[in-house]
Parts: structure tokens; sequence; C-alpha cells
């Protein structure tokens, strides 16, 4: 996985410019910038300021569809498009299911 392209496509799913993400999460412009155009590498620390910023969590960053994977599932499909606040509460509710198709 390159990095600096999940972090542009992440980005622009919430229509934000590398200046706002740099300035929102207190990293330079040009260092995200760097970054996002391979050019330099990023500690985990900066890497999740960017997720914490953007809400998701580092295995969310981590964790892209395989092609015939999500995509072919509308109910995962659905899940992906979650936040993580949303996963957890769908998770708890779903615990709350177990046992009852008995």
């Amino acid at each position: 996985m390159e990095i600096g392209k999940r972090i542009v496509s992440l980005r622009k799913e919430k229509g934000w410019t590398t200046n706002r993400l740099a300035n929102l999460c207190g990293l330079s412009q040009s260092f995200l910038r760097a970054v996002e155009m391979g050019d330099k590498g990023i500690s985990v620390e900066s890497l999740s300021l960017i997720c914490d910023t953007l809400g998701i969590s580092l295995r969310d960053f981590f964790d892209v569809p395989e092609a015939g994977g999500r995509e072919d599932d509308p109910l995962l499909r659905q899940v992906g498009q979650l936040s993580p606040r949303q996963r957890q509460a769908l998770a708890v509710f779903l615990s709350t299911m177990e046992g009852s198709g008995r």
C-alpha cells in the first residue's frame, strides 16, 4: 500500500485540501504534500494524527477493500461506510442478537 495515495484518497473523500488537513492535524503543508507525493516517509505518530483528524483508526487506514471483496456484498459495503463510532454501536447491537435465533 502506498501511504501517500491512501491519505490523498481519504482526504478527497472529505472534500479537504492538503492545506486544510495539514492545518487540522498540526502538520506543515509542505511535509504533508511530500508524504502524499511519496517523497517523504511518515512516522506512526504523524499518521496517527492524520487518522484522528480524518475520524478513522490506524486499522481502518490500512484496511483497504480487496477486489472481489466488499464491493460485491451490499451489507459489507454499507458497514464499510460507517464511522468507527457507528461500527462500535453496530457490534454492540449484533452481540445482543447472539443466540436469539436459536
